[in-house]
């Protein structure tokens, strides 16, 4: 087994620090993937794995990622839920890749909402 780096121990360190703010809930924004079977088929891993990215890409530290069963709109996956502290959720629907990036770098970001890709606002439908 190769001896452990400085560089090893790490990220080892941070991506505890992750799971703490998961825990404990200290996230500026909570993002929710749909992964139910149908949201999956429709290609959640995608959308998830493009928000891992912006994330990564811009060093957030203070955005929790987690993942849900079927939200009940089958045919509007894959679909993520936006959630910044003191605001209503948003529900992106229809998502992309590309979509996804801009949804992180308006809203998440930005504070902005995007109203093309979002379904609803809180219990509001907006589309």
């Amino acid at each position: 087994m190769a001896k452990l780096k400085i560089e090893d121990l790490d990220k080892i360190a941070e991506q505890a620090r992750r799971t703490m703010t998961v825990r404990e809930g200290g996230g500026r924004v909570k993002i929710t993937v749909h992964m139910g079977t149908c949201g999956i088929a429709a290609g959640a891993r995608t959308i998830m794995s493009a928000f891992l990215h912006e994330i990564e890409a811009h060093n957030v530290k203070d955005v929790i990622v987690t993942s849900s069963a079927c939200a009940g709109l089958c045919s509007r996956e894959p679909m993520a839920t936006i959630e910044l502290a003191g605001q209503a959720p948003v529900k992106y629907v229809d998502l992309t890749e590309e979509k996804a990036k801009r949804v992180f770098r308006d809203h998440i970001l930005n504070g902005k909402f995007v109203a093309e890709y979002a379904l609803s606002i809180g219990s509001e439908r907006i589309q």
